[in-house]
């Protein structure tokens, strides 16, 4: 945190209960040269890393479906959210988290990952930095079901979608998810499929 244009006077616990929501109360000086005390809210959750798997012979995507909470909450009538695989990071650098979390989540354990991109995901109020891979899958490496851990109350169905189909979900709403929508608008625009 270099940016002298900001000062942290104090940092206030709100919530330590399934992630850390801080009001953090700062100094800010403006381009006009006077100093402002500024007050927010900043909930850190760690860094995370998603991946879109593709298999450009059978022009197939895996995806996953989940409940979110928040999108429940927000309207989604049944909460269900067609997704990227993602994970947080828990220590390891992006690419071992996301190998990983690939395996407990789709059943696939894959050799090869490419990074394409990284991005705050709402940096308005989650210091969360996302890590975005692709990798191409075949299905001499499904090596499980998937569907994530248990006792971390994952219950995750496993999708193989045509990429066209996707790509229409987008357009109908069906699927609603940023990280999953970026994936999948890189893969087109960058030719993953030809």
């Amino acid at each position: 945190m270099n940016n002298e244009n900001i000062k942290i006077i104090g940092k206030e616990i709100l919530s330590d209960n399934w992630y850390t929501l801080n009001k953090i109360t700062f100094e800010y000086l403006k381009q006009d040269g006077t100093r402002e005390i500024q007050n927010r809210e900043a909930y850190d959750r760690g860094n995370g890393a998603t991946i879109l798997l593709y298999n450009k012979a059978n022009q197939t995507v895996i995806l996953t479906r989940q409940f979110r909470l928040p999108t429940y909450i927000n309207g989604n009538d049944s909460g269900l959210l067609i997704e990227t695989c993602a994970g947080l990071l828990d220590k390891d650098n992006p690419e071992v988290a996301i190998k990983r979390e690939t395996e407990e989540e789709t059943g696939y354990q894959i050799r090869d990952v490419k990074k394409v991109f990284e991005a705050y995901m709402s940096p308005g109020s989650v210091t969360e930095m996302l890590y975005f891979f692709v990798a191409e899958y075949s299905k001499d490496m499904k090596v499980s079901e998937g569907g994530g851990h248990h006792e971390e109350q994952e219950n995750i169905e496993v999708l193989e979608l045509p990429f066209a189909e996707a790509l229409k979900m987008m357009k109908t709403g069906e699927i609603k998810d940023g990280k999953t929508i970026m994936l999948l608008q890189y893969a087109q625009i960058n030719g993953l499929m030809s």
